[in-house]
């Protein structure tokens, strides 16, 4: 059950023009996690997943967005987004994934 839960945590990669230059540049992979998930258990998972070693994990609480529809406003969900650098040697590859 231990292995479901950390499994659960990592939600999707990110892909955009910042972590496609982090991943180039500091071998470092993004990712959109649960807004309650830690750095150890972060990085317990990303281990688990993937079969690599991570040599750090760095978090960011991301704000949802305003946004509106005609008259009405409403708020997107806020969420939390993570930095995991590898250990040199190791790599994830998203594409086939």
């Amino acid at each position: 059950m231990r292995q479901l839960e950390l499994m659960s945590l990592i939600e999707a990669p990110v892909i955009s023009e910042k972590s496609t230059s982090a991943a180039e540049k500091a071998s470092q992979i993004v990712f959109r996690v649960k807004r309650n998930a830690s750095k150890p258990q972060i990085k317990e998972a990303i281990e688990l997943m993937f079969k690599v070693e991570v040599a750090s994990v760095h978090v960011l609480n991301v704000g949802g967005k305003v946004k509106r529809s005609g008259r009405f406003t409403g708020k997107r969900a806020d969420w939390k987004k993570a930095y995991v650098k590898l250990k040199p040697g190791f790599d994830i590859d998203l594409s086939a994934a």
